[in-house]
């Protein structure tokens, strides 16, 4: 299929080589300056167009911009004519909704959403990653979700169908799977550091990848360890009475993973009423 890419950032730069390496045709990119500098690097011999000439070369047009972007972008490109009569759109979000391109339904286009499961920090990475990663499609009528499927599966994904309106909570369950992991992993270095360890990360290396090795190999029910796990009320109140002495800031979250890490054990029956009940007493003193 002819492809376009409208918005050549990280995720749309990385699709377009691997679609192109699969035998799709990429027709032509658009974007500000840094994607212009990415389509020369890895893409040098795709044009570079404004959105709407971009767009109309395609049978299929990549939305590659961000979340907020997504409404305004198809508008500018519908406006201008870029749309072209039963072409695909698709964005490339996991939360934004398939009415942000509303405008090139009107147009006559199908439109659908493809959203890997991956992280992809830069082109090369997204390369290396997206092949083999999970892929949510949506649409609204099955040439969307087939063309989708075709392309993921194409690049190397493993595609499969997310309807419309859990798209917000999927999305919540990635941000938690890695956004908040990351930002967790931020509060132990700060932590860490407060403990006197000089260089926390390798120190704590092996253990973060220990455990979430363990997560994916029997669940996270089975992989929780720590004083939650345990009923260790005790242990729980000296790690709260020393966060708040040398990072208050650190305290809520503490609390509230806590309160998580309960629920899990308590889904798993791996603690006693009593311990819930001695754990939340603690808990509550610094809700």
């Amino acid at each position: 299929m002819d492809v376009a890419v409208v918005g050549a950032g990280r995720v749309g730069t990385a699709l377009a080589v691997l679609l192109g390496r699969a035998g799709h045709r990429i027709v032509a990119a658009s974007g500000r300056e840094a994607s212009r500098a990415r389509v020369e690097t890895w893409l040098p011999d795709v044009p570079f167009l404004p959105s709407a000439e971009a767009a109309r070369a395609a049978e299929v047009v990549l939305l590659a911009v961000p979340d907020d972007a997504i409404a305004a972008a198809c508008d500018e490109v519908a406006v201008t004519g870029g749309f072209t009569d039963n072409a695909f759109v698709a964005h490339l979000s996991g939360a934004a909704p398939l009415l942000a391109l509303g405008p090139a339904r009107a147009a006559g286009a199908h439109v659908l959403s493809m959203h890997p499961v991956q992280t992809v920090p830069d082109v090369e990475s997204g390369i290396e990653r997206l092949p083999g990663a999970h892929v949510a499609v949506t649409a609204w009528e099955e040439p969307g979700f087939e063309v989708g499927e075709r392309l993921a599966s194409d690049w190397g994904g493993h595609p499969f169908r997310l309807s419309e309106e859990r798209k917000p909570l999927y999305h919540a369950a990635a941000v938690f799977c890695s956004n908040y992991l990351v930002a967790v992993e931020g509060l132990a270095e700060r932590l860490f550091r407060e403990a006197g360890v000089e260089d926390p990360l390798p120190a704590f290396a092996p253990l973060a990848q220990a455990t979430l090795a363990n997560v994916v190999r029997v669940g996270p029910a089975a992989a929780l360890t720590g004083p939650v796990s345990r009923g260790d009320a005790g242990t729980v109140r000296r790690n709260l009475e020393a966060i708040s002495a040398h990072a208050p800031q650190a305290a809520a979250a503490y609390v509230a993973l806590a309160d998580a890490a309960i629920d899990l054990a308590v889904r798993a029956r791996r603690l006693r009423p009593d311990a819930v009940m001695g754990l939340r007493e603690v808990l509550d003193e610094w809700r």
